[in-house]
């Protein structure tokens, strides 16, 4: 099959499994695993944070932040669209008592005025607003990527009204490959920030979390009060530190894909796709007249795996195990899946669960 679900679906290439079977560990509740130790300080060093603590994954490093900056009743500003917001679970509000006020972005981006425009003065009534989050890149947006001067705007903004800013950054390896900004000059703007091995980088687990050395070293008790205190996970960072080391060079060889497979899809009638709005491995495209979830049972006859985002959109995401063949192959299976699939959207039908799932 050609899986274009998501970027989290990858493989651990057979170099990847080497690095696995023969890491060093230790205990790393114990700060006793070298390899995690060193996959935590080439991560702090390539954000140009002080700090950096690996975790099983995404939604536990946002989660993380969100309490360490935050305590319960307190308001955080995000995007509508924002992982942190709507794939997470409600763990802002179960975990740290928040309470979440969205941000009208464009393709999840908003401005420092946008920002300005939701604060509000000293208010009993009101809960007190301690944290900004934003994306990038963002998913819901089709892997759109913050412009450098736009995210700078926002964080002096956000200094001046003493707020914090954490960036999910699941995707930033993609973000920094697309536009040549290295990472650490968008996690300059951020107080903390996330981000993901297990997606454009291939490793099979893990993500982590980065920021000042006191905010990471007291983020650790509530890492292990979420559970989150693993022991040998030198085994799991040892998949980690090969990725970042070994495959952040090839993420433009996604971004490659992933814009043949859009001007692919545009020249096929019934499908409309903003083929400018193509930044980074993520391709968001609608239809006129098919039930998406019709096209996404048409696309798996086809060997074709994509997700439905929607009553008429669908979305799929390049990655390190899609080549230019496959994107060939996806383009021709769309058609004969568009001549298979139903015009009319199927009477009650629901976008299952598995296509609205968040990474």
């Amino acid at each position: 099959m050609i899986d274009l679900r998501s970027d989290t679906v990858t493989q651990p290439t057979p170099a990847m499994r080497r690095a696995i079977a023969e890491a060093p560990v230790g205990d790393d509740v114990f700060g006793d695993d070298p390899t995690v130790n060193e996959l935590e300080r080439l991560t702090a060093e390539l954000l140009g944070k002080e700090a950096a603590m690996f975790v099983p994954s995404g939604t536990m490093a946002n989660q993380l932040a969100v309490r360490l900056h935050t305590q319960p009743g307190d308001e955080v500003l995000i995007e509508a669209g924002a992982h942190v917001l709507g794939n997470e679970a409600g763990a802002a509000a179960v975990i740290s008592g928040v309470t979440c006020r969205t941000i009208g972005g464009r393709r999840g981006i908003f401005t420092a005025d946008d920002l300005l425009g939701m604060l509000r003065p000293p208010n009993v009534h009101h809960s007190p607003t301690r944290l900004v989050c934003v994306e990038n890149t963002h998913n819901v947006g089709g892997g759109s990527i913050w412009p450098l001067e736009t995210l700078r705007e926002l964080a002096d903004a956000v200094a001046e009204h003493g707020l914090a800013l954490h960036m999910d950054g699941a995707r930033l390896w993609n973000a920094s490959a697309a536009t040549g900004v290295a990472e650490r000059e968008y996690a300059a703007c951020c107080h903390t920030l996330s981000v993901c091995f297990s997606k454009g980088l291939g490793a099979p687990v893990g993500s982590a979390l980065a920021g000042p050395a006191p905010i990471i070293e007291r983020g650790r008790r509530f890492r292990k009060m979420l559970g989150g205190g693993m022991r040998q996970a030198g085994l799991l960072a040892a998949g980690a530190l090969h990725a970042l080391r070994h495959h952040r060079q090839r993420l433009s060889e996604d971004h490659a894909n992933a814009r043949a497979l859009a001007e692919g899809l545009a020249g096929i009638d019934g499908i409309d796709i903003d083929i400018a709005a193509i930044e980074t491995n993520i391709v968001r495209f609608n239809f006129r007249d098919r039930d998406a979830i019709g096209v996404v049972d048409a696309l798996r006859e086809q060997g074709v795996l994509m997700m439905a985002g929607g009553k008429h959109s669908i979305r799929a995401v390049t990655h390190l195990m899609i080549s230019a063949k496959d994107i060939d192959q996806t383009i021709a299976a769309m058609k004969q899946a568009l001549g298979a699939a139903p015009q009319e959207a199927r009477r009650g039908a629901l976008v299952p669960s598995s296509s609205a799932r968040g990474e």
